[in-house]
């Protein structure tokens, strides 16, 4: 089984060899993707072998194969459905993103409390009531939920999505879930990213403009 951290580094991969192969590049070194991405080589090598792609001594990986297996991997290379809940700023602009289908994720549904939202066109897509969501979810048979929702409302929400059938939930809410082990939750944290950038930030200005900061 390949490891959570190998995953999290699968597309920072993806988009070095994506890169070189624009670049008219057929094959790569672990050694030229590790210089990319500030790793080792020796780890290059380590995660891709999870990927069942072998390199060849001196040459390196062939670029399409690896692409495409760990594509597979992430199972990228089927299209995923899901729906999004709250059509606020942030949630209006990840239904916008048209970088989802690249992941093969489709939003194929937004849903919102507010009734003055609804009815309303996000790109090709119509806001929906809330309360359209259980009929949605059974005739659609979708399974994965992204929910945007304000904190207040985010574990109730959870919960009725669970209860109507979603068992993968994607959550930038700045809220922690507590939901049943069988369901999957995944949280995107923007205060957790912005406190690693301020942290670095302040350790550069602490130990001089130019100097080289490692926040361990």
């Amino acid at each position: 089984m390949i490891s959570i951290p190998t995953i999290k580094r699968f597309p920072s991969y993806l988009r070095v060899l994506r890169h070189y192969r624009q670049l008219g590049y057929d094959w790569i070194s672990a050694t030229k993707i590790a210089e990319e991405l500030g790793l080792t080589a020796v780890q290059v090598r380590k995660d891709m072998a999870g990927t069942g792609v072998e390199g060849k001594p001196k040459i390196g990986f062939e670029i399409d194969p690896l692409i495409a297996a760990i594509m597979h991997n992430l199972n990228w290379d089927t299209q995923t459905d899901a729906i999004l809940v709250g059509a606020g700023n942030l949630g209006l602009a990840l239904a916008r993103y048209e970088g989802f289908a690249s992941y093969g994720l489709r939003i194929t549904a937004i849903f919102d409390s507010d009734e003055s939202k609804c009815g309303k066109a996000v790109g090709d897509l119509l806001i929906m009531p809330i309360n359209n969501i259980s009929s949605y979810i059974q005739a659609h048979e979708v399974r994965i939920a992204v929910l945007t929702v304000p904190a207040a409302q985010a574990q109730q929400v959870a919960e009725q999505l669970v209860a109507y059938g979603i068992r993968a939930i994607w959550n930038f809410a700045p809220k922690d879930l507590k939901l049943s082990e069988n369901v999957i939750v995944q949280r995107s944290d923007l205060a957790t990213s912005f406190a690693v950038l301020s942290a670095k930030c302040r350790r550069m200005i602490d130990h001089g403009e130019n100097s080289p900061v490692d926040l361990l």
